[in-house]
């Protein structure tokens, strides 16, 4: 039996457990799968033909929307190939993950940006554990004399 290569691409991208996103060039929703469902809690129908901003936090939409902005006039982004953003987003129900992606440019024939493709994983678990060992080291280190010393008594 020979490779189906189309079969395989929309089967791996329909399904699997990242998210992956496609806006347009005014930062419209055309593709959201699974994934996306999964970690942000909204299903297809409600957001394809959504802004971004249904992702986006309200403190960082205009930071967002200047880069994209700026990325979409250009076709440059800050983030090369394989570079890994580590972002805070929300949730359908309003509460606040962190995420890291990737982001994949799509351009016309002629070279123009026409939206940008992200393949999103929720990384809330490991980033609440990271933060937490921090605030045990800070209050270690706090609560340490000085080298080769106990704290006082």
């Amino acid at each position: 039996m020979e490779f189906d290569n189309q079969r395989f691409a929309t089967a791996l991208l329909r399904d699997m457990s990242d998210a992956v996103v496609y806006a347009d060039s005014k930062g419209v929703i055309g593709f959201w799968n699974a994934g996306a469902c999964r970690i942000f809690g909204f299903t297809e129908a409600e957001a394809l033909g959504q802004s971004l901003d249904i992702i986006i936090p309200a403190n960082l939409r205009d930071r967002h929307w200047e880069g994209f902005r700026t990325t979409m006039r250009t076709g440059q982004s800050r983030y090369g190939a394989g570079d890994l953003l580590s972002v805070p987003a929300i949730r359908k129900d309003g509460s606040r993950i962190s995420v890291e992606f990737t982001i994949v440019p799509f351009r016309t024939a002629d070279g123009a940006m026409e939206g940008i493709a992200a393949v999103v994983r929720d990384v809330t678990a490991r980033f609440d554990e990271l933060r937490a060992l921090r605030r045990k080291e800070q209050e270690a280190s706090r609560g340490a004399g000085p080298r080769g010393t106990e704290p006082p008594a």
